[in-house]
């Protein structure tokens, strides 16, 4: 039996942030992993004219490639494609799945708030271009036109009646400190989704890039041995 695990990065963003986790699965399987750039992302961010529903069928294609490859697939999602990999799970057969920071809500005004003014605290002593969280969202402020940002609203609007139908084993993580994502959103998909088998972990420290959190140490191995088992 051979194991495809589909790897499905956020909005705006590309496989880079799912990096940390992926090259864990690698390093502790022989499980085929497929991460996949939806259409105008990843490094090159050219959004403009790109929809939710060409993101829908990138995955859908991500899918099917990897399924005439393995017996069974295992699909993980960061942010935005937390909510695709539920997609999937009701339209295709997915073993197990995995939501990272999922994106069922967007923007936690209480912590963006306090990001921003750390930001600019940062900027005041002059130390902005060695801020770690600047730098990474610098690039996506300058690119990401708001007809983009409308079709993501529109890809979460559209799988939110899927949860209560979603039976799939699954497990959960989500940092505390999201930005974007508020953190009480995971305990809101706990409740929702009808998965007899599901898992919920929260990290104290993280923010929205939850692969790059201090404990994500901990909740790899974790998942790993959710994914492994049965």
């Amino acid at each position: 039996m051979t194991t495809g695990v589909l790897c499905i990065h956020g909005f705006s963003g590309g496989p880079y942030e799912v990096e940390p986790f992926v090259d864990f699965i690698r390093e502790q399987t022989d499980w085929r992993i497929s991460v996949p750039t939806l259409s105008g992302h990843g490094e090159d961010l050219k959004l403009r004219g790109f929809t939710a529903k060409h993101w829908l069928m990138d995955a859908e294609l991500a899918y099917r490639a990897l399924a005439r490859k393995v017996d069974e697939i295992i699909v993980v999602g960061f942010s935005m494609g937390g909510i695709i990999a539920l997609y999937l799970a009701k339209r295709y057969k997915v073993k197990k799945l995995v939501l990272l920071s999922a994106a069922a809500k967007y923007v936690s005004p209480t912590q963006l708030a306090k990001d921003v003014k750390m930001l600019a605290s940062e900027a005041y002593r002059r130390n902005l271009n060695k801020n770690e969280l600047f730098l990474r969202y610098q690039h996506k402020f300058n690119n990401v036109p708001l007809t983009a940002t409308i079709e993501f609203m529109k890809l979460v609007q559209a799988v939110a009646p899927y949860y209560k139908d979603i039976r799939n084993p699954i497990y959960i993580v989500q940092g505390k400190l999201d930005g974007i994502v508020p953190y009480h959103t995971a305990q809101f998909l706990f409740d929702q989704l009808a998965s007899q088998e599901k898992h919920l972990y929260f990290s104290d420290n993280g923010k929205h890039h939850i692969c790059f959190c201090e404990d994500c140490d901990d909740w790899f191995s974790q998942v790993l041995g959710f994914l492994q088992k049965g």
